[in-house]
């Protein structure tokens, strides 16, 4: 794969791509991740002469509960999942990408996720070819967003509930009280080594139970992922200090006019100051203040986000069988599905009953 990765990065230049699709971005996650023998690269391309790339369907397989599953390559560090085609082409290129995939075989299930409503990979689930073995998918994450016409990070803080505003006066207050505190951008010629050495350890301490190699104290993982931000110009880490210690952390880059904040942490022994929540504040007054139209926290829907998201966007998701162990397994999780939400529909269709008695139709119908 180290070969390609000049033809790909030229390809992710020409297009208006994250920087998940970056090929030292999938190569990293490659290169560190623990249970390697147990998956297989499937990244697949479309050259137009021996030097030029104008598609890449970036795969991966890997074993799970005894199934070959096709999934995004680099998974685990992707918040929004593509493939890159060259804009002076149509994204069709990539349904023949997929159709090559398809033919060859080697898997059983097929699930790709995190599919932005543009994605070029949507077209999947369109038109009729090999690739209309992928159907839609019944799960669907979200990225949480703030979107609005602030003219300054203060108009935005000011239009915030009096809580809110509250609550960052009172988390302040009571950081001012443990030692000198302040937010500051990191400059560029610091060492990033050490600061993302804190950040993972802020995250292990909150998240103990919850292991991933891209905060382990002995992975380089994040460390590299960080120095790929850097490197392409879009960095940026925000900290909150007490003391000249980082109480909370935020590593963000910049695509457009818009921030996105890729991992954050904060320091459980200061949570009575609400370090995670003041930081964010700051982030996006700062962002605002220097031109961003949109703070966008990436995938997930965690509490914390909510607290300021003013636009959700829904990451679509399409799934497929590809072998009769496949087509077995996934209609087996329909039917658990199904009798999962069993209860639920009984109890409607007894509201339903009562309130319009036994007749299949209503007066809504």
């Amino acid at each position: 794969m180290i070969e390609i990765g000049p033809a790909w990065t030229d390809l992710w230049l020409r297009t208006d791509s994250y920087v998940f699709q970056r090929h030292d971005w999938v190569m990293t996650w490659w290169e560190t991740i623990p249970d390697r023998k147990n998956r297989k690269l499937n990244i697949v391309l479309a050259w137009r002469d021996a030097a030029t790339l104008d598609a890449i369907l970036p795969l991966a397989s890997k074993r799970r509960s005894g199934f070959r599953v096709v999934e995004w390559a680099a998974k685990d560090y992707v918040d929004y999942a593509d493939g890159l085609v060259n804009p002076e082409l149509d994204r069709t290129l990539i349904r023949t990408l997929w159709d090559k995939v398809w033919s060859a075989g080697g898997f059983d299930i097929v699930y790709l996720n995190r599919l932005l409503p543009e994605a070029k990979a949507q077209i999947l689930t369109g038109e009729r070819s090999a690739s209309q073995k992928l159907r839609p998918y019944h799960r669907r994450d979200a990225s949480l967003r703030v979107c609005g016409p602030w003219p300054t990070g203060d108009a935005w803080f000011q239009a915030q509930t009096k809580k809110a505003r509250q609550n960052y006066r009172r988390g302040l207050s009571y950081l001012g009280e443990r030692g000198t505190t302040g937010f500051r951008l990191v400059d560029p010629s610091e060492p990033l080594a050490p600061i993302v050495k804190r950040l993972s350890a802020l995250k292990r301490q909150k998240d103990a139970a919850q292991k991933t190699p891209l905060f382990d104290d002995a992975s380089t993982t994040l460390t590299t992922l960080v120095e790929i931000l850097a490197a392409v110009g879009v960095l940026r880490i925000f900290v909150l200090e007490c003391d000249g210690l980082i109480v909370a952390a935020s590593v963000n880059f910049v695509k457009g006019d818009t921030m996105m904040a890729f991992v954050t942490a904060y320091d459980a022994d200061f949570q009575k100051g609400s370090p995670g929540v003041v930081l964010m504040m700051d982030y996006i007054k700062w962002s605002i203040d220097h031109g961003s139209k949109t703070i966008d926290f990436l995938f997930g829907e965690e509490d914390f986000k909510h607290r300021f998201a003013t636009q959700s966007v829904s990451l679509d998701s399409m799934v497929g069988a590809r072998s009769l162990a496949g087509a077995v397994a996934l209609a087996l999780e329909r039917i658990y599905r199904g009798l999962k939400t069993l209860p639920q529909r009984l109890r409607i269709e007894k509201l339903r009953r009562r309130a319009f008695g036994s007749t299949k139709s209503s007066p809504a119908d």
